[in-house]
């Protein structure tokens, strides 16, 4: 039997899909890029697409997605729409994603370096 956990509260149904939401949508390589990109000010589709080494076409749909979960908002400027990151929350996920996986990268070679060491 679990014993309770003093002051715990589960976050609401509607958190936790909006949430899992926004992880959804940004579990994708170039959206990531596309994101970082945006927490160093605002750009283009063009100048997305090169910085992520990704299609025009390709980084704009991405670039949509994102838009509706919140994560990027975009500024009309004549014929041009400039995207930046919506919030400095999009920052926080991202240093903490990319942070847990240069993590990750570390233990997963210290694991290798000791294997190659056993027989």
């Amino acid at each position: 039997m679990h014993s309770s956990i003093e002051n715990f509260e589960m976050p609401n149904d509607e958190q936790v899909h909006l949430a899992a939401e926004s992880f959804r949508l940004m579990a994708d390589p170039t959206r990531i890029k596309v994101l970082w990109a945006l927490l160093q000010g605002e750009s283009s589709v063009a100048c997305l697409a090169e910085l992520a080494g990704a299609a025009p076409a390709a980084v704009s749909q991405h670039l949509a997605k994102l838009r509706l979960a919140g994560l990027v908002k975009g500024r009309r400027e004549g014929t041009f729409v400039y995207y930046s990151a919506a919030d400095d929350h999009v920052k926080g996920l991202l240093d903490q994603a990319l942070f847990h996986a240069d993590h990750l990268d570390r233990d997963l070679a210290d694991q290798s370096r000791a294997n190659a060491g056993n027989p």
